[in-house]
């Protein structure tokens, strides 16, 4: 089995520009790079959130923002650079993630903040190569979350889908995506994701759905003539 890592379960920078969240992109653009943008996409569904709700889940709100940086700590290299929170080793800041993304989700079933907990603990997972909870994990969110949320758990399955060797289920749940777009997962993203899969596949399939989005603006332009010129000219 495929070790998939957070790097590679990551949602596209040109996804945030798309989903409105292109300032905290700027912000926060360091992390990125980084972390890779699943991390940040996590982190962005988090703030958005709680900008919006104001005071009222404070503690809950707490406790995932304590979770999201134990996440981002390092492990195993004695201290911080910016003396924050350090594990021992990666073993035991995965167990110390696990718990407390598995709590907040326990105690807070069907809010923002349990989604946005399963969405991170499935990355963990992944990120620890155990893909087959990952996917479990991911499929909870996809199923309980809104649609927003699931939205983003469904885009990783696609991916895990994909990593398992099970190409026909990744491209639906794509396909799927891109007929049925949120504000997090839009049309743009889910094509270039599918296109990104079948540029080995079906070379010519993969510059069909490419090609319409050239012409368009921003970052989802330069991903479409990114990937074409991957691919060659023919």
């Amino acid at each position: 089995m495929n070790r998939v890592t957070r790097k590679e379960l990551r949602t596209d920078k040109f996804a945030l520009e798309i989903g409105h969240t292109v300032s905290l992109f700027e912000e926060h653009r360091k992390e990125v790079i980084r972390y890779g943008a699943i991390g940040l996409v996590a982190i962005a569904l988090g703030i958005g959130y709680w900008f919006h709700r104001g005071r009222e889940h404070a503690a809950v709100e707490q406790q995932l923002a304590q979770a999201i940086l134990a996440q981002e700590a390092p492990a195993g290299q004695g201290t911080s650079a910016t003396g924050g929170l350090v594990f021992p080793t990666e073993e035991a800041k995965q167990k110390e993630v696990a718990k407390d993304f598995t709590r907040i989700r326990s105690e807070h079933a069907g809010t923002a903040e349990a989604a946005i907990a399963g969405y991170y603990l499935g990355a963990s997972e992944a990120d620890g190569g155990n893909l087959s909870q990952a996917e479990k994990t991911f499929q909870e969110v996809a199923e309980h979350g809104d649609e927003r949320y699931s939205s983003l758990a469904n885009l990783s399955l696609a991916q895990i889908c994909f990593s398992m060797g099970r190409e026909a289920d990744g491209e639906k749940i794509l396909r799927r995506l891109m007929d049925h777009p949120t504000v997090f997962v839009s049309k743009e993203q889910a094509t270039i994701s599918l296109a990104r899969y079948l540029a080995k596949k079906n070379p010519a399939e993969a510059r069909k759905l490419l090609k319409p989005l050239v012409t368009e603006t921003g970052a989802v332009s330069q991903e479409a003539v990114s990937l074409l010129g991957q691919m060659g000219t023919q």
